[in-house]
This record gives structure tokens, C-alpha cells and sequence, in this order.
């Protein structure tokens, strides 16, 4: 099962040859993750991610998360567009401290020829704030993580 979480492109996302510039392509994964895993004030059963937002990231909280790898693989170029692109993520890879968070890139879902643009994989690290050191998946968070539990991204050259 995959989860689809709709992110909409900003103006200052593209570059001067009119679309998504490779390295703010990072920073569109990670608003699709932060929406996925993260719980926050407005997480409702309904919202996007309500059933894996399950990581704590508010000032002060007991565990920070860091990213130990990313890879992109870039298919096509993400013209500017006024709905949000569909981005699925799902977990390719869940560890003892860490897990890997898989994502396929795709056009707005209104659109009818879907397009695949980007496929890429995070590596996140769970940490204990207090001690700096990674610490175990606790049970809640496996358990909110396994139905999304797919196989691994494959890129096409390595």
C-alpha cells in the first residue's frame, strides 16, 4: 500500500530553463515525508498520513530524525503546473533505528497521461534527542509503518 500525498509546486521551485530544479526536488520529497510520517496540529483521521504520522516533531520533542542517504533518480523534466504533482511514498526497508522512506514522483492525478518524473529513497535515522544516539523503532511506529511496506526502489543504473 502506498500512501499519495498531493504537493503543490511553488513559483521559486523552478529554474531558468522553466522547470523543477534538481536539488528543490529535495525539498518537494521532503515536504511529501514531513505530511507522511510527522504528526502535527492539524492531523486528523482524514489528512494525509494520519495513520503513519506518528513521529513527533515539535520543539522539544524526545526524538529528531536525520537523513543518512538520499538518492534521486531524475526521469523527466516537472514543468511549472497549478495542481499539486502526486507523490507516493511508501517504506522500502524498515531497520532497527532507521528505515527507508521509497517515492515515485507522478503528474497531478486529474492529469491523463500520468507521467513519472522522479523515483528516490531517503534513509532516516530515529535519534534520541537527549542522547544524540540512534535509538530503536518503537513498537507504535512499526506498527504504523508495516502496511506501507513495499519492495525497495530499484534504480535503473547504478
Amino acid at each position: 500500500m502506498r500512501l499519495h500525498v498531493p504537493t503543490p509546486l511553488r513559483w521559486s521551485d523552478l529554474d531558468a530553463y522553466g522547470h523543477v530544479n534538481n536539488a528543490r526536488m529535495l525539498s518537494l520529497l521532503e515536504e511529501a515525508r514531513i505530511q507522511a510520517f510527522w504528526v502535527s496540529d492539524d492531523t486528523s483521521e482524514h489528512a494525509v498520513g494520519a495513520s503513519t504520522a506518528v513521529l513527533d516533531a515539535s520543539p522539544g520533542a524526545n526524538t529528531i530524525t536525520l537523513i543518512a542517504r538520499q538518492e534521486v533518480e531524475y526521469l523527466a523534466p516537472i514543468p511549472y503546473q497549478r495542481q499539486p504533482l502526486d507523490i507516493e511514498l511508501w517504506i522500502g526497508h524498515i531497520g532497527g533505528a532507521s528505515l527507508d522512506v521509497c517515492y515515485e514522483v507522478f503528474s497531478p492525478t486529474d492529469v491523463e497521461a500520468r507521467v513519472l518524473y522522479t523515483r528516490a529513497v531517503t534513509t532516516i535515522v530515529i535519534v534520541d534527542a537527549a542522547t544524540e544516539r540512534p535509538r530503536r523503532i518503537s513498537e507504535a511506529e512499526r506498527a504504523a509503518w508495516e502496511p506501507y511496506l513495499e519492495d525497495p526502489l530499484t534504480f535503473r543504473r547504478r
